[in-house]
């Protein structure tokens, strides 16, 4: 099948396609987009707002990330894939009567990743938050160790990403103790739609509380000037949350820039 042929190249070789073929593989390039491992590069830029944060339930909160992802092919078959995401974050009312604005603290990781005979990619690898000091920001280090393993079969992909970070400092402004886990599925058309259903939930073992929101989204794969770009909208509901975090719905957009390698 073409998507099977595609997808081993790319998870094998760094899929090395020039700028026409996206064009050709548009519906195939729109699943690679849906699995978090496929040695692309890319730079999405992902925006999300959330309500009724804070004691009083009157804070709201806007953060664009910026998420670039760069694979390195290894002589071996494997790749090492990066993803950083640098957040700039807006809230106000969060505490009553303030507002903030800045910088967040950003989060690097990198997964050594293969994939199977029977098409199973995983990764695992470091993950640091590096504190930016300004006023969203935690002021504290942290570090620890990322994980994913998913498959892509027919128009499907799914698997579950996982990470826990924890403080680096003997006395941290902000202890941190907490687990990440981010299961996901997928669905790719041939006309390079994809419908995705996911959570990001954080486990949070200080405060001994979850936060865990529902996030369903649909993404069109679109080539403009012959260079792929990927647009997303979404939608989700805080099922939990600690007290003082997010309620009700949130709202996520996200622009994906698709980059040739080499």
């Amino acid at each position: 099948m073409r998507i099977t042929t595609i997808r081993a190249s790319a998870a094998l070789c760094g899929l090395c396609l020039p700028v026409g073929a996206f064009g050709q593989d548009a519906a195939d390039l729109a699943q690679e987009l849906a699995n978090p491992l496929a040695a692309i590069i890319s730079v999405p830029f992902q925006l999300n707002h959330d309500d009724n944060l804070g004691l009083a339930n009157d804070g709201n909160r806007t953060t664009l990330n910026l998420q670039p992802i760069v694979p390195f092919a290894l002589d071996n078959g494997a790749n090492i894939i990066t993803r950083t995401i640098i957040p700039y974050i807006w809230q106000e009312d969060v505490i009553p009567g303030t507002s903030q604005s800045g910088f967040g603290d950003v989060l690097a990781k990198a997964w050594y990743s293969r994939t199977t005979k029977t098409n199973l990619t995983w990764g695992i690898g470091p993950v640091v938050r590096f504190p930016t000091f300004s006023d969203v920001s935690s002021e504290t280090w942290a570090a620890g160790v990322t994980g994913i393993a998913l498959q892509q079969k027919g128009p499907w992909t799914y698997g579950v990403l996982a990470n826990h970070l924890r403080d680096l400092e003997d006395d941290p402004k902000v202890p941190t103790n907490a687990t990440f886990v981010q299961p996901f599925v997928a669905y790719s058309t041939e006309d390079a739609w994809t419908y995705s259903l996911q959570s990001e939930s954080t486990y949070d073992w200080e405060a001994d509380s979850w936060s865990v929101p529902l996030n369903a989204s649909v993404s069109k794969l679109a080539i403009i000037d012959g260079k792929p770009v990927n647009f997303q909208a979404g939608v989700g509901n805080w099922l939990e949350s600690p007290e003082g975090g997010p309620e009700d719905w949130r709202f996520r957009l996200q622009v994906q820039f698709v980059l040739p390698k080499g």
